[in-house]
């Protein structure tokens, strides 16, 4: 049996700039943060030589073209696992559809998965390229480079992405005091909306293919808050950092008309009233988590502002992926075996 676990994500600045219809025409850059909340993938061989597939859904196919599943489909088509009788199975922290990432994790998860299957080494970037090429080039999915980058990598992440779609990524450069008074700082709520993040990009790709002014210039002003915010995590100055939040939640409104509501709006103006320095809304837009940077003695009184939504709170996780491989646990177990069964032969 194959586990692999990838983590979800929270943007801290620049997110939307890693759409190709921006990038490609005047670059990208942005700051991504992995959670501890994560996606688990589950890989084992079938007893009835069979394919299946287990998510909210359960599907039992002879053939990878059969299934119904168009990550997990293209995924053995792109590794040549077509054939192969497998049992794959999901499990995550935190629902889809709530903005932290959720099917680029699951990409980049189950890529790691299917490879250790396979006895590869692939590479972090090689994992992050291949679920872009799933997501983007063969499902055609509006979406950015992100996810799938800070999945892969773990950490807290800068981003610049060229023109021709490379992405040059490094750890931001924050003391230790800087990364722990962050982590204390940031709290999740959950606002009980689900969406899906193809909609709302949508509309931003498709503007952005046509040369509208109006959002070119909005995501040039986004991704220069993204610069901003990281000169002000380097200086370790959460005031600051929290304020360009509630600058860019103010642009990223005005990219589309679905990207808050009137009890979203609510939340947020009760949350900056009760404590929080600065939000936003992580994902897409549209529903999921509102995050807040809080001063830590507000934490509480934040909480309760918030009344009966649900609050997270985050812990940064340093890592991309983990991976266990049971197959290897076996083999251990089969060598200590053969090694007594000599040393019984030794001692006879």
């Amino acid at each position: 049996m194959i586990i692999a676990r990838s983590p979800l994500r929270i943007s801290l600045g620049g997110g939307g700039t890693d759409l190709a219809s921006y990038y490609t025409k005047r670059g990208g850059f942005l700051i991504s943060a992995a959670i501890d909340k994560y996606v688990y993938i589950l890989i084992n061989k079938t007893f009835d030589g069979t394919l299946v597939a287990k998510y909210s859904k359960l599907e039992k196919v002879n053939k990878a073209e059969e299934l119904g599943h168009p990550i997990i489909r293209e995924a053995l088509k792109m590794l040549g696992m077509e054939e192969e009788t497998i049992e794959i199975c999901s499990m995550a922290d935190i629902p889809a559809g709530t903005g932290l990432g959720s099917s680029s994790t699951f990409t980049t998860a189950l890529l790691r998965a299917l490879h250790a299957y396979k006895g590869d080494f692939v590479s972090n970037r090689q994992i992050a390229e291949e679920a872009c090429e799933i997501e983007i080039g063969r499902l055609g999915g509006p979406i950015g480079k992100q996810d799938q980058y800070i999945s892969a990598y773990g950490n807290i992440c800068c981003m610049d992405i060229k023109r021709n779609g490379r992405v040059d990524i490094e750890p931001i450069r924050i003391s230790n005091e800087t990364f722990y008074n962050l982590e204390d700082g940031l709290i999740l709520f959950f606002t009980g909306y689900s969406r899906s993040a193809n909609n709302i990009l949508g509309e931003q790709d498709k503007k952005s293919k046509q040369d509208d002014e109006e959002m070119l210039r909005n995501l040039d002003s986004v991704k220069e808050m993204g610069w901003q915010s990281r000169n002000a995590l380097e200086r370790g100055n959460l005031m600051e950092f929290a304020d360009i939040m509630n600058i860019h939640w103010e642009r990223k409104k005005k990219r589309s008309s679905g990207m808050s509501n009137p009890r979203i709006d609510e939340w947020y103006e009760y949350a900056l009233n009760n404590g929080a320095l600065g939000g936003k809304l992580i994902g897409a837009g549209g529903g999921g988590f509102l995050m807040f940077c809080v001063g830590t003695c507000f934490i509480e009184a934040c909480a309760a502002a918030a009344g009966s939504v649900a609050a997270v709170g985050i812990v940064l996780s340093w890592y991309g992926y983990l991976l266990w491989d049971r197959r290897k646990e076996n083999e251990t177990q089969e060598e200590q075996k053969e090694k007594r069964t000599a040393d019984q032969s030794k001692c006879a």
